[in-house]
């Protein structure tokens, strides 16, 4: 991911297809249009989980890399929403039971490198043991 802190590397990565209408903070959609955008973004998401053979997860920590289609500079966290819908289907597959804070950390939002049409993936963590985090 090219930060400054590298974690260790996850127990399982999520490439979404490259090309894939994103959500940012900065939009303003009509509510049609983001729903439609958020339904994509869930089924891709959980069409990928599938695909990568995540288990079920009593808890798990997600960073969701941004890789753009360019090297201008960006605020990656704008990009949440997208990640959100992701996330909502790693729940539709059944790799979470829920996104609350009890089951999850994150998604922490990063830059990655330049993609082609640009691309979110998921580095996922499986979090052993209950409770609060």
């Amino acid at each position: 991911m090219g930060a400054w802190y590298e974690p260790p590397p996850p127990d399982w990565t999520v490439e979404l297809p490259p090309g894939l209408t994103l959500l940012n903070s900065n939009q303003r959609p009509h509510p049609m249009v983001r729903a439609k955008v958020t339904r994509a973004l869930r089924e891709a998401g959980r069409r990928s989980a599938a695909v990568a053979g995540i288990p079920h997860l009593t808890r798990a920590y997600v960073i969701c890399e941004l890789r753009p289609t360019d090297r201008r500079r960006r605020d990656p966290g704008n990009w949440y929403p997208a990640a959100k819908g992701v996330v909502d289907g790693l729940v539709d597959a059944g790799v979470l039971d829920d996104d609350d804070h009890t089951r999850l950390i994150g998604p922490d939002m990063r830059l990655g490198e330049v993609v082609r049409g640009s691309q979110l993936v998921l580095h996922i963590w499986g979090i052993a043991g209950g409770g609060d985090p």
